[in-house]
């Protein structure tokens, strides 16, 4: 197995500064992405110990546990993206020879890079509109837009960082 280090441009030594604290912003999104699923599986096991042992009925675990999922999606998809920890298909690099197989893991980098520059633009659209006009969900509970928004923000962002470097920096183009 070959070190990730190497395949890694943003964690290797005598990375410019930017890079380096890209790397370091995205283990910290990601640790707090880990804590976001804790705190969730906290919340439905309350939840679930509140309604059936103690018969107090709420409703607001359902809301903030979705507002912990989603933080806890984008937050880390950055992370997630900069390890090469993303779901990839195999099928197509068996059949494929190692010079267009490499080619196919770079646009497929392209691609990614595209559509998630638009979801980042959206995302900061949403979260600006949710500030301006205060909105809230519809639920009971009525947390405020900006928290999911932001998250969905901020993750899409750093995710676009990273898929720019490994794009300019042609990482998908070397060999695995």
């Amino acid at each position: 197995m070959q070190d990730q280090t190497l395949n890694d441009p943003l964690s290797r030594e005598g990375a410019p500064f930017l890079l380096q604290a890209l790397h370091w912003l995205n283990q910290v999104t990601a640790f707090f992405g880990a804590v976001a699923v804790g705190v969730a599986a906290c919340v439905l096991s309350w939840e679930a110990t509140a309604r059936y042992l103690f018969k107090i009925p709420s409703d607001w675990q359902d809301e903030v546990t979705i507002f912990l999922l989603v933080g806890a999606t984008f937050l880390a998809c950055a992370w997630v993206q900069q390890q090469r920890g993303h779901v990839a298909i195999q099928a197509l690099s068996a059949v494929l020879g190692p010079r267009a197989d490499r080619f196919r893991r770079w646009l497929s980098d392209v691609m990614s890079l595209l559509f998630c520059c638009f979801f980042s633009w959206k995302s900061w659209t949403l979260l600006l509109e949710a500030i301006e006009d205060q909105q809230i969900s519809g639920s009971a509970f009525g947390a405020p837009l900006w928290i999911p928004y932001g998250s969905m923000a901020v993750g899409m962002s750093l995710l676009v960082l990273v898929l720019f470097i490994q794009v300019v920096s042609a990482q998908a183009l070397k060999p695995t």
